[in-house]
């Protein structure tokens, strides 16, 4: 039986044997595991794209509603700093005149007289809404006269008169030649200056929903005007070629005229009447002070409605107005769209 020791050489070659078959479970298992991780990043990335669908179809009307009312916030003006700047209350400014109305000596303003916008302006419903007003120290016979305004209009509308009137007064007892002033807008909301038929129309028309500035300055015995929209001028001659004669007594009115005619549809505000020309730098400054800004020249201030919340006029020379279907509206958010305001 010692010849039998081929035994041992089978056994060896059943070790080599398993061995192989040991390194090729083990090259197969490698390759199966190298498939199998090549597959993994899709499978991850597959798994990312699917939960970012579930997300947006689950918050995506969410954010779509949340995206469509800030944006209606904003053009409300929530956004705008201006929307929570502090407001003047009424008569938080005035012109103190220390010698009583008419008078210019000592003349100066008191109280909070910094540019503040307003807490409420005047709306005119262009049917049957007027301030009429006291006429102390107004300019008439051959008047030279600034006046000034803050308007607001949604449609461009005029009565049947043509225009709407910001401010305008005069005497008509005798019918309307070139008998009194006026300032506002004509049918397609150009500014206009009015004389009774010895009209003015400029080449500014103003935008919609849009505070907007704007003056006239006739000079005693001209036959041309000069009007103003926010920064910009032009001067024109009068429809009739004449110079405006105001005879005594007169009327006066905001947001219509003559007696009262005209009527102004939608909002005004801070209406100032001077008996001098006011220059083209006052004018500017007065632009730039904004709807809440103060009077540029005492001395020669006749009239101040600032139209903020009544119609008193703080002039000091007590043409305060008698309301007629006028309201006072706030200028909060909506007003302040309006203002762009700046109002």
């Amino acid at each position: 039986m010692p010849n039998c020791c081929t035994t041992p050489q089978a056994h060896n070659f059943f070790i080599f044997f398993n061995n192989s078959l040991f390194e090729n479970i083990k090259t197969f298992r490698k390759k199966l595991l190298g498939k199998a991780s090549a597959k993994k990043p899709l499978r991850k990335a597959s798994s990312k794209a699917q939960s970012a669908m579930e997300y947006l179809m689950t918050y995506g009307w969410a954010i779509l509603i949340i995206s469509v009312v800030l944006a209606a916030l904003f053009q409300l003006g929530v956004f705008n700093p201006m929307t929570f700047a502090p407001k003047a209350p009424p008569g938080s400014c005035q012109v103190f005149r220390p010698n009583g109305p008419g008078t210019t000596s000592f003349i100066n303003l008191e109280g909070i007289c910094s540019g503040e916008l307003p807490q409420y302006v005047a709306q005119f419903n262009g049917q049957n809404s007027y301030i009429k007003t006291g006429t102390n120290d107004i300019p008439t016979g051959s008047p030279t006269v600034s006046i000034t305004a803050w308007v607001n209009v949604p449609i461009y509308t005029a009565s049947g008169c043509g225009q709407e009137m910001t401010f305008g007064y005069g005497n008509f007892s005798s019918g309307c030649n070139a008998n009194g002033v006026g300032l506002g807008l004509n049918g397609n909301g150009y500014v206009s200056f009015a004389s009774c038929g010895n009209d003015y129309f400029s080449p500014f028309q103003v935008t919609r929903n849009t505070w907007t500035f704007i003056a006239a300055v006739y000079t005693s015995g001209a036959t041309t005007v000069t009007v103003y929209e926010n920064n910009n001028s032009a001067t024109g001659s009068l429809s009739s070629n004449k110079q405006i004669s105001i005879q005594t007594p007169i009327t006066s009115w905001i947001g219509a005229w003559p007696s009262p005619g005209c009527l102004f549809d939608d909002s005004i505000a801070n209406v100032q009447i001077y008996n001098t020309s006011l220059s083209a730098n006052e004018i500017q400054a007065l632009y730039l002070e904004g709807i809440g800004g103060a009077p540029i020249d005492l001395q020669h201030l006749v009239a101040w409605w600032p139209l903020n919340g009544n119609a008193n006029d703080y002039s000091g020379n007590g043409n305060n107005g008698q309301i007629n279907n006028v309201t006072f509206a706030s200028t909060g958010i909506v007003a302040i769209r309006h203002h762009n305001l700046f109002l």
